[in-house]
């Protein structure tokens, strides 16, 4: 809860809450994205950096959460905020790749191939459109839409740090 954090009761929770989710629906639409982003962010970062990366990640929505709403007594958990920093990884990395997905039209589906920056950028603007809306409702609860940003933001502006020597090497970057 971002009052206890303020308070500095539960810091614990801020890693341990990235490993806990709000149902099986929660859980499936995390590993969904993280199956999607994840290996190929891993593979430019290497696994010890990757693992690094994702925990700074984060630690990263939830201080861009606790930020926004310091006395909020609602719990945060799920790993959303670490894969979002993942999926900012992928945009800043993969700028030009295409994301083979199932659009939905009525009845009928489609599987196409979706350029990355249109897929991953309306998610982004879902979530920052999303939080002005809570905002303005006054809500309280409910899905921590700053935390994905926060993270998102922590991975587009971190991931080439985290890039392995070798990917470093391959682009020219470092000899």
């Amino acid at each position: 809860m971002p009052a206890d954090i303020v308070a500095g009761r539960n810091w614990v929770t801020i890693l341990t809450s990235m490993f806990m989710h709000g149902g099986w629906m929660h859980i499936l639409g995390n590993m969904l994205f993280f199956w999607v982003f994840g290996p190929e962010i891993e593979d430019v970062m290497g696994p010890v950096r990757y693992v690094v990366f994702y925990l700074l990640g984060g630690l990263a929505s939830t201080i861009a959460q606790v930020v926004i709403d310091p006395t909020s007594t609602v719990p945060n958990l799920g790993a959303s905020g670490a894969i979002a920093g993942v999926m900012g990884a992928f945009l800043i990395t993969y700028p030009r790749d295409r994301i083979r997905t199932v659009l939905l039209f009525g009845w009928f589906a489609q599987v196409t191939f979706v350029p990355a920056i249109l897929l991953v950028g309306l998610w982004f603007l879902t979530q920052v459109f999303s939080e002005v809306g809570a905002l303005l409702e006054m809500q309280k609860g409910g899905v921590a839409y700053i935390a994905h940003v926060g993270g998102f933001i922590f991975g587009m502006v971190t991931a080439r740090l985290f890039e392995s020597r070798r990917r470093r090497a391959e682009q020219g970057l470092e000899s």
